[in-house]
């Protein structure tokens, strides 16, 4: 399955991949509710296939977290008519490659292949989508590699131990505080009978998008959608019920102590989306604003912070346009040596205070757009980020042609726009904070820093 970190990167990734425009994408609905969408894309004979499921981990109730990423694994492990392993045995002969991820939001099935093999590939798709078979054996076996892709994801990576830790306090009511993988004592007492209620409940064709973008004409695909999942029948959909996360009242911090090499911290504001800001620009000024922070070697972040002050060996910014919940703006660092977590927690902070303060300048803002265009028409060189840019926003409940308004959007952007989002969203009241206080490894004594006490403010 494809890694975590690369999904991240997938997502990271969204806010700069080419727009799609109208005349390129065609849109088809099946009668069972199924969509087909497809953009041409003639400079190559090939094309990428994704099958994109409108379930993830922000679905699962309490108690079954990780269904969806272990369902996504044993999709592989065969169907009435083939064996186990099967599936990706045939895809390889046709000179393909084939992988799955999923996200707090989805689970996608991708291909990418030659033309001509576009209609096996779909035929592959359509017989797991109704006819799965999750035997008890293999699902033992697969629940295994999921346990040990946790321990190798998190409980042995620090980093990863941490974030989850702060997920976990920072949202209330969002199931977004729940890991993609799942809690382990969920992983552990999960049954093939959890994973089959699951199944059947959301991979059905008025739950699932196809995305296909390459050399192919858009009337061949959704006659080849109609031929191999047409006659699938439509299921009763229950969404899951609204998960409003309530308003945070005051600062929150975590401490994780455990072996480490290095100190580490996170500090992340809530923050709305496209969907659910107050105003439509807010997202693009976020964005914006995060770039300004950590948009290369000449962001501020780097320039200041590490290169300048010594104080972090590494620090950086993120924040997601989109997603199918509220988001957070996130700040996260490794001190040098001869600073700790409180030091650079200190610098974050008065960066972040200097945005509140000062506008940035036009030249400062110009050069932020001007990247995002630039990496825009770069990423128009891949195929899959065509697809996924498509497939995740009909996946969150948006539509796709919000992307024909992404340029515009952050050229419209102004330094006041950020200076107003930056005062609005980052402040103390919206700000979780957690920190990483390494113990020793291997009996050799670790770098520490001093330690706050917990507090939960909201």
């Amino acid at each position: 399955m494809v890694q975590t970190a690369l999904l991240k990167i997938f997502t990271l990734g969204l806010c700069l991949v080419v727009l799609p425009t109208s005349a390129q994408v065609t849109e088809h609905v099946l009668k069972n509710g199924m969509k087909v969408i497809v953009k041409q894309d003639r400079r190559a004979p090939v094309v990428v296939s994704q099958l994109w499921y409108k379930v993830g981990a922000s679905y699962e109730p309490k108690g079954i977290t990780g269904a969806s990423h272990a369902l996504e694994h044993m999709m592989f492990k065969g169907t009435e008519t083939i064996g186990p392993g099967e599936f990706s045995r045939i895809v390889s002969a046709l000179g393909a490659t084939e992988n799955a991820f999923t996200g707090r939001d989805y689970t996608a099935y991708f291909q990418m292949l030659a033309v001509e093999h576009l209609e096996r590939a779909l035929e592959l798709e359509a017989d797991r989508m109704q006819n799965l078979v999750l035997d008890g054996a293999e699902f033992e076996k697969e629940i295994a590699v999921v346990k040990e892709e946790r321990r190798l994801r998190t409980e042995d990576r620090p980093n990863g131990t941490v974030y989850e830790q702060f997920n976990a306090v920072a949202w209330r009511s969002s199931p977004y505080r729940n890991p993609v993988i799942g809690w382990m004592n969920d992983i552990d007492n999960m049954t093939v009978e959890d994973l089959d209620a699951w199944y059947r409940r959301w991979y059905a064709p008025n739950n699932a998008t196809l995305v296909v973008v390459g050399d192919i004409e858009p009337k061949a695909v959704q006659q080849m959608a109609e031929r191999h999942f047409g006659s699938f029948e439509a299921s009763q959909l229950t969404p899951p019920k609204p998960a409003v996360e309530p308003r945070q009242v005051g600062e929150t911090r975590v401490d994780v102590r455990i072996p480490a090499r290095q100190p580490y911290l996170i500090m992340g504001y809530k923050t709305p989306n496209v969907g659910s800001s107050k105003e439509p620009w807010e997202p693009y000024a976020l964005f914006v604003l995060a770039s300004v922070l950590d948009g290369g070697s000449s962001a501020r972040l780097s320039r200041d912070l590490v290169r300048g002050r010594g104080i972090a060996a590494s620090a950086g910014a993120d924040y997601a346009v989109y997603s199918r919940l509220a988001g957070m703006f996130l700040l996260n660092g490794t001190p040098t040596d001869d600073h700790g977590t409180d030091e650079l927690e200190q610098a974050l902070r008065e960066t972040v205070a200097r945005v509140r303060e000062e506008l940035i300048e036009e030249a400062e803002l110009k050069r932020v757009v001007t990247q995002a265009v630039a990496s825009k028409v770069y990423q128009a060189d891949s195929l899959f980020y065509q697809a996924m840019e498509i497939g995740t926003l009909e996946s969150i409940g948006l539509d796709w042609r919000l992307l024909d308004q992404e340029i515009a959007a952050l050229k419209a952007v102004t330094a006041e726009q950020v200076r107003s989002v930056a005062r609005r969203y980052l402040v103390d009241e919206n700000l979780t904070v957690a920190t990483l206080h390494p113990l020793p490894m291997d009996g050799k004594k670790q770098r520490t820093a001093p330690v706050p006490g917990v507090r939960h403010g909201g």
